[in-house]
């Protein structure tokens, strides 16, 4: 197994190298996890910078104390992968998020599409934001991630388009084969800068959307021959691109 990982503010050890985790952390560390001196961990921001570290002892039911040695910081791989998520209904957004950080996507945008039945609005929609961000944070921990993806507010279609514009590879993921859509498969795909995935709802991309994607310059593709839910396809394209890119070489 490899050593779990613990979310910090800040990596900074004392003059003697020692670093206390405490709070919520520390908690689940100490009280859930119930580790003891002599066993490995590792702490990150979850920005990239990280430190392995060696367990030295406990402190009540919140206090783990720590050795650090140093301090290293993992580079943003390439090419980047970002995923536009139209909004899922009940928990499928969380699963979404839970596989796409697994998986190893970057970013993860939420967005109201048109044939959306969850509609984030008000106080609704700052909670189930939230609740992406946390279940990002978590999933990043559990997959032994050190930069975690960001989560960004959520987009309209106008905004999502003009983030097409700017991609190196914008792809609208569509199941509609009538639209003259490539396989993803064989995709030419760049080697470095930020390619854009677009997972539309249950209830498809509307044509003025696609229409409006096109226009910002995405092309559209198809995953295979059957078609995947909502919460399913991002996680499958990504782990097409990470294979194919060789950043799961």
């Amino acid at each position: 197994m490899t050593a779990p990982v613990f979310l910090v503010e800040h990596l900074r050890a004392g003059g003697d190298g020692h670093f206390v985790l405490d709070g919520a952390e520390g908690r689940h560390a100490v009280s859930v996890k119930r580790l003891r001196a002599g066993e490995d961990v590792v702490l990150t921001d979850g920005a990239g910078r990280w430190a392995d570290c060696v367990v030295l002892g406990t402190e009540g039911k919140d206090r783990l104390v720590v050795r650090m040695d140093s301090v290293a910081e993992q580079p943003p791989e390439q090419p980047r992968i970002t995923v536009v998520q139209a909004l899922p209904k009940g928990d499928r957004g969380e699963l979404a998020v839970e596989t796409m950080t697994e998986t190893g996507v970057d970013a993860i945008v939420p967005w109201t599409a048109s044939r959306c039945i969850t509609q984030w609005k008000g106080d609704r929609g700052l909670k189930a934001l939230a609740k992406w961000r946390a279940t990002a944070r978590e999933s990043g921990k559990q997959s032994r991630r050190v930069r975690f993806p960001e989560v960004a507010d959520a987009l309209t279609t106008r905004q999502v388009a003009a983030l097409l514009a700017t991609a190196d590879l914008a792809a609208v993921l569509h199941e509609d084969t009538e639209l003259g859509t490539e396989p993803f498969a064989t995709a030419e795909l760049p080697r470095s800068g930020e390619i854009v995935l677009v997972v539309g709802p249950e209830g498809g991309i509307s044509p003025e959307e696609v229409a409006l994607f096109t226009e910002a310059g995405a092309r559209t593709f198809h995953l295979g021959p059957t078609v995947l839910r909502t919460s399913t396809a991002g996680t499958v394209a990504a782990a097409l691109l990470l294979a194919r890119t060789g950043r799961w070489s």
